[in-house]
């Protein structure tokens, strides 16, 4: 039996364990596929191990695996579910705390909590926008990869490609798609072959200077009702297409995410929700 808690960021959910508690356990990827399964398992969009190793100092490992079992490397709002989980159980003692990712340190700040329901502060670091840095693979290098002519379902697409530390590529739309549309677009961006990692995928409607509103299809996962990274990858390429200002409120199905950038070389931070739903266990064999 291995114990969990289930935390979501405007429902993008994922199911928090202990490192030690899933030490025994074979396979990871295996009990992210069976735990995350949403008919024959406890269900969410990831799994999240965590590990306090400093906890006066609120140092955290943190690892995240997607609902088909595959690792990725950051999520924003996997990251404000963990902060979450760590401040509801007083695991850390400041009220910020450093997680040891795959992309790289991430720091969260603990803005507002009362138990339950926090509002938390995440540091998402510096896009990163070469194509080898995405990675983004056509055979030619790219400085940037803004209004690319994408070839999607037999027809160029325009679309902007960044790294948030895990790859995004944001698709501009005058309205938003029919869910048919934009799950088959997105599944066939998602895996196609110049993306050697697979990619995010963001379907962006500009509502003005100040807001966008999101759609987001996850590599690993599929629709989900929101993503931090998804958030911030969105936000910055409508910051590079200068279509929004450098503070943009993005709009998912379930409520807003503020994503702050000063400009190129600086960090990118987001502010939302997290909020705990339940506790439990689960049979892992």
């Amino acid at each position: 039996m291995i114990d969990f808690a289930k935390v979501h960021s405007l429902g993008n959910d994922f199911l928090i364990v202990g490192q030690e508690d899933a030490a025994e356990v074979p396979s990871i990827g295996d009990l992210a596929r069976r735990v995350c399964e949403r008919h024959t398992g406890v269900g969410a969009d990831g799994l999240l191990l965590i590990t306090v190793k400093n906890k006066a100092r609120g140092i955290v490992n943190f690892r995240i695996f997607n609902a088909d079992g595959t690792e990725a490397e950051i999520s924003g709002n996997g990251l404000r579910c963990a902060a979450a989980f760590l401040y509801s159980r007083r695991a850390v003692e400041t009220p910020k705390i450093r997680f040891r990712t795959s992309a790289g340190d991430r720091e969260c700040e603990l803005i507002e909590g009362n138990g339950r329901l926090y509002t938390i502060k995440v540091e998402m670091g510096v896009p990163r926008l070469t194509s080898r840095d995405i990675p983004f693979d056509d055979g030619s290098d790219h400085a940037r990869l803004i209004d690319y002519p994408l070839t999607v379902n037999r027809k160029p697409t325009k679309v902007t490609i960044i790294s948030m530390g895990n790859p995004h590529c944001a698709v501009f739309v005058d309205r938003l798609p029919d869910r048919i549309e934009w799950h088959r677009t997105g599944r066939e961006i998602e895996s196609h072959p110049a993306f050697p990692n697979r990619t995010n995928v963001e379907f962006v409607r500009v509502h003005s200077r100040e807001e966008i509103e999101v759609l987001f299809w996850e590599r690993g996962v599929g629709e989900t009702l929101s993503s931090g990274s998804g958030s911030c990858g969105a936000a910055v390429a409508a910051i590079l297409k200068d279509l929004t200002g450098r503070n943009v409120r993005v709009r998912t199905s379930l409520g807003s995410l503020l994503v702050e950038w000063a400009g190129e070389k600086e960090k990118v931070y987001q502010t939302g929700p997290a909020e705990i739903a339940f506790s439990g266990t689960f049979a892992c064999k």
